[in-house]
């Protein structure tokens, strides 16, 4: 996925463009929408109105939800889909776009990947097996990853402690206010499936549409248990926003690498060894998101509840990796300007 990476002046530029949804992935850059601090401070407040509107009123808007997430899954699919799509086209046509009228312009794999994606989406809405909603999930994973990033270490820490405290308030606090657990609660609720509701609405007989599931939405990756009578759950949430993390120390150890291209080799800031200097920041946070996912895991397994999976992953990765910059000597840099340089050019990294 295109997360293109410039240096200062296409970096402000960026920072002011607002995203939108693009099935070309050379448009991605002028779609990336970055997070402030601001942002990074509300965005548990929105999450918490959100997951109340949701407790309180689910069978009043189910329905719109499911459609809109839906749709939001279907543009997300066929995203993920777009580069196969586009090496299978490849040899046997150009990029030329086809017209659509008012729709707009399209390419040949973009159709494919779109028409693959409602496809899946079709079957998901007539099964509602938990495999093809594991595959919109990824599907909504990817792109909310392609298409927002973190600007500095600040709003890293900013966005992920805030988001721990939501995490861990709402699954062990909120059965104490609400006399339930309001996270578990909206996160395991199936939704009526669109096609009974339009069926009951036009009267279209008993047998129309009723055989359809209920929907387990796709805001969730569910994992069935070696009994097969349980599913174990993990959020996107918790998939997306250590990515954006892992996103941020990515492009940061491309500017390095490059800094210290430009520079003739110069060995970075810190007092400590060079084989430390070699341990990139993307590997050191990898490693302690999966030492964190398997700690939620195990601790899932040990007090048979629901456990905060960001409880074990923010630690587990925000720790490591501010102590890691604080060695190296890289913090300050990290915490504001991390991309600043002085030179006007600019680089671009595919992640």
């Amino acid at each position: 996925r295109s997360l293109n990476m410039d240096f200062e002046n296409q970096d402000k530029e960026k920072d002011n463009s607002s995203a939108a949804g693009s099935f070309n992935g050379n448009s991605t850059n002028n779609s990336i929408q970055t997070i402030d601090s601001t942002q990074a401070l509300f965005l548990p407040i929105g999450a918490s109105v959100s997951l109340l509107v949701m407790f309180f009123f689910f069978d009043s808007v189910q329905v719109v939800f499911t459609i809109c997430t839906a749709v939001l899954a279907t543009i997300a699919f066929a995203f993920l889909l777009l580069p196969m799509c586009q090496y299978l086209t490849r040899p046997c046509s150009p990029q030329n776009k086809i017209s659509f009228g008012c729709c707009g312009r399209f390419t040949a794999a973009e159709l494919l990947s779109f028409s693959l994606s409602v496809m899946l989406v079709l079957i998901w809405v007539l099964t509602g097996h938990w495999l093809l909603m594991d595959a919109l999930a990824m599907g909504l994973c990817v792109a909310m990853i392609a298409f927002v990033r973190l600007p500095s270490l600040k709003v890293s820490c900013l966005l992920l402690s805030g988001l721990l405290i939501y995490d861990v308030f709402w699954v062990f606090f909120s059965a104490y206010i609400f006399n339930s657990n309001v996270m578990v609660k909206v996160a395991t609720q199936p939704a009526d499936n669109p096609l009974d509701v339009l069926s009951r609405k036009l009267h279209l007989g008993p047998n129309v549409g009723r055989d359809v599931p209920r929907l387990s939405l796709p805001g969730k990756l569910v994992f069935p248990s070696s009994t097969g009578s349980h599913f174990s759950m993990l959020g996107i949430g918790d998939i997306v926003m250590p990515g954006l993390l892992l996103c941020f120390v990515l492009r940061y150890d491309n500017y390095k690498k490059q800094a210290n291209s430009d520079s003739c080799g110069a060995p970075g800031p810190g007092n400590i060894s060079g084989r430390m200097q070699k341990v990139s920041y993307f590997h050191c946070t990898l490693i302690g998101y999966f030492v964190g996912l398997l700690t939620a895991t195990v601790a899932s397994r040990i007090h048979r509840a629901a456990q905060p999976a960001l409880l074990y992953l923010v630690p587990f990765t925000l720790l490591p990796l501010l102590t890691m910059a604080y060695l190296k000597g890289d913090l300050r840099r990290m915490w504001s300007e991390p991309f600043h340089s002085k030179s006007s050019s600019s680089r671009f990294l595919e992640v």
